[in-house]
């Protein structure tokens, strides 16, 4: 079992940027994927990024490519969301999710969840 804590999160202008951090308990935080989701008011909850165990293979959602960068310490058991270039749209509750089986866009493959970080964007 794995607990996620998230921090990071704020409010920032339109084109600045934000750096997310989410800190994994357990000794086996090799052996998950990361993930990070956000979830604006009235939306569902939508994948951002992820990041699987080896390798450190990246996937991006279109509307973050370019802008966001997932990363992984392990030596510290913390994933990061780098976030620049932020817009109006992204304003939403930002979610670190662990996966102990496979690599997935969907959030109901995720075993582990944090509390969330609330982003907010002024325009």
């Amino acid at each position: 079992q794995v607990q996620l804590v998230e921090s990071g999160g704020g409010l920032v202008q339109a084109g600045g940027s934000l750096r997310l951090s989410c800190a994994a308990s357990g000794r086996t935080f090799s052996s998950y994927v990361m993930g990070w989701f956000r979830q604006a008011p009235g939306k569902e909850r939508e994948f951002v990024a992820a990041i699987t165990r080896s390798f450190g293979g990246r996937d991006y959602a279109d509307a973050v490519k370019g802008r966001f960068t997932i990363s992984r310490d392990m030596d510290k058991n913390t994933v990061y969301l780098q976030m620049s270039s932020l817009e109006f749209d992204d304003t939403a509750v930002y979610y670190c999710a662990a996966s102990s089986t496979y690599y997935s866009r969907n959030p109901a493959a995720y075993d582990y969840w944090g509390q969330g970080t609330q982003v907010t964007v002024s325009s």
